[in-house]
């Protein structure tokens, strides 16, 4: 099989096509293979630093050799191939498209669960979510608004904010306002974070008295901190989010899993594909998302090569 491989920690162009054995036991011949931020930490050597060399990539869709169609999340990797472990699948129904239930598994679980299971979303709510047109993001808006709050989208360029403002947020905002929280025009109730940084602690400040924030990732690599004087202070709640305790219960990640299948198989709920790339060009794929310019869910077709 044919895999995008690192020997090496850096930049987007240490990725190279080798030609590898399949991994033991049961696989999946993968079609698409999604792009994460977690596995750009990963490739830098930043965050579960994988034993080299790796073959990053950890969710895709493909079909088992008895020849179902499923889905599967890959905690150690392997995805960047034709050939992954079959591990954490789950069937794909009919009526969702292989880049739908690609874009829709991972980045759903960490929207879905983020507002719900950990943000207790209502009616009531102003949810605020930030890099909202990435893969959780545009997705969190919808799941938000279908909950029946009021959604402020963060996003940095007009073209971003004009496709938010499409899937139904009631006000977007430039997420490089020099005052997040004078920009957002209310306080939030709910915040959903994946930057951190001067962000988490802007949106932090402006939350309502009893509002919450869950920070489920860290783009901006700014580490922060809260004090516990000041949440009580605030009457405020910062919540943290990983993929991996929903995958550690079976019967939540699949129970998960199909909720979200179901919403995408009757266009509840819509991922936006921004680009799909050849095996050849996982480099190219990292580079784009690195640079936030694209929007929606990055895939990769692993029998493409050029």
């Amino acid at each position: 099989m044919l895999a995008a491989v690192i020997t090496a920690f850096g930049g987007p162009d240490v990725f190279a096509l080798t030609e590898l054995p399949a991994p033991a036991g049961e696989v999946v011949d993968v079609t698409l293979a999604g792009v994460n931020f977690a596995d750009v930490h990963r490739r830098r050597g930043e965050y579960e630093k994988p034993s080299l060399p790796a073959v990053l990539g950890a969710d895709v869709v493909g079909r088992l050799r008895s020849g179902r169609r499923v889905a599967a999340l890959l905690r150690a990797g392997g995805g960047y191939a034709q050939v992954a472990p079959a591990q954490h699948v789950v069937d794909v129904p009919g009526e969702v498209s292989d880049e739908q239930a690609l874009a829709v598994l991972e980045q759903g679980l960490t929207a879905w669960h983020s507002l719900h299971t950990l943000g207790r979303v209502g009616a009531d709510d102003v949810v605020v979510v930030t890099a909202a047109a990435g893969g959780v993001g545009h997705l969190a808006v919808q799941l938000a608004r279908a909950a029946g709050a009021r959604v402020i989208a963060l996003a940095s360029s007009p073209a971003k904010r004009a496709f938010l403002t499409e899937l139904g947020a009631h006000v977007t905002v430039d997420s490089h306002h020099p005052d997040l929280g004078a920009a957002l025009g209310e306080a939030p109730t709910l915040v959903l974070d994946s930057v951190g940084g001067r962000t988490f602690e802007q949106l932090h400040g402006a939350l309502a008295p009893f509002g919450r924030i869950v920070a489920y990732g860290g783009a901006s690599d700014v580490a922060n901190t809260v004090a516990v004087d000041d949440l009580m202070t605030a009457s405020t709640g910062v919540l943290g989010f990983w993929l991996q305790r929903v995958l550690d219960d079976e019967e939540l990640y699949r129970s998960s899993a199909a909720r979200l299948f179901h919403l995408a198989g009757r266009g509840l709920l819509t991922a936006r594909i921004g680009g799909r790339y050849p095996l050849s060009a996982v480099g190219r794929a990292h580079a784009d998302l690195e640079s936030r310019t694209t929007s929606g869910k990055l895939v990769i077709d692993v029998h493409r090569l050029t």
